[in-house]
């Protein structure tokens, strides 16, 4: 059998939902920059941080 558990994968907490989210292939030579869990909340990071600055 080849790969990983689930449950030893790196996991990270995204800053706008405060849910973890586990290490993904696509984010594989990335993972370091992964900050957000989804688009959704990459997104909302973006429009919390312009209405911040009013």
């Amino acid at each position: 059998m080849k790969g990983v558990k689930k449950s030893n994968l790196p996991a990270k907490i995204c800053p706008i939902c405060d849910k973890p989210f586990s290490w993904r292939k696509k984010w594989e030579k990335d993972w370091v920059n992964v900050i957000y869990c989804s688009e959704r909340c990459r997104r909302s990071s973006k429009t919390n941080d312009s209405n911040k600055a009013i």
